[in-house]
Order: structure tokens, then C-alpha cells, then sequence
């Protein structure tokens, strides 16, 4: 059996709302990381607490995967602040 040498990060982001750590979730997942890049990317949302974690085979892609996903994360809490609250996930329809 062969032993598993990559390395890992865990990142914890909570929100101030489950709302705010859902829309960060919906933004953050859909982005896949490159195959040829071998990185894993785990994305798990529990009420206002975003995990996500991150295994690659070298320091070098780990690294990268880590200042994309971070780039990302302050992307998505800046517009975030920009537009303010954000509405209930209930929407009326006419």
C-alpha cells in the first residue's frame, strides 16, 4: 500500500450568517481546481462556517491553490460588503 505523502490546509471562515457563508459556498464551489494541477479541493458548509481543505503532492501547488482560493474568498466578502446585506434566501414571487 502505497503511503500518501501530500500535504494539506484547512481553512474556517465563519460568517456572520448562514446566508453570507451559503452565497460564499455557492461562488466558491463551482470553481474546480485544474487536473494537471493535482490538488483536491473540499468545500463543506455547516450553518455559518465555511471549511474548506486543500491536499496537494507539492508545497509549490498547494501554495497556488491556497492564493486562489484566498483571492477568491476576499473577492466574494468584498462585494459582499459592497452590496450590503444580503436578502432573505425566501424570495416572493407575484
Amino acid at each position: 500500500m502505497a503511503e500518501d505523502k501530500s500535504l494539506n490546509a484547512k481553512i474556517i471562515v465563519p460568517f456572520p450568517s448562514n446566508r453570507e457563508a451559503d452565497i460564499a459556498y455557492q461562488a466558491l464551489r463551482v470553481d474546480a481546481e485544474p487536473k494537471r494541477s493535482e490538488v483536491k479541493k473540499d468545500i463543506v458548509l455547516e450553518s455559518n462556517v465555511l471549511t474548506i481543505n486543500l491536499s496537494a503532492p507539492e508545497a509549490r501547488r498547494l501554495r497556488v491553490a491556497l492564493t486562489s482560493i484566498m483571492e477568491s474568498l476576499v473577492l466574494v466578502t468584498e462585494t459582499m460588503d459592497q452590496f450590503g446585506p444580503p436578502a432573505s434566501q425566501e424570495y416572493s414571487h407575484y
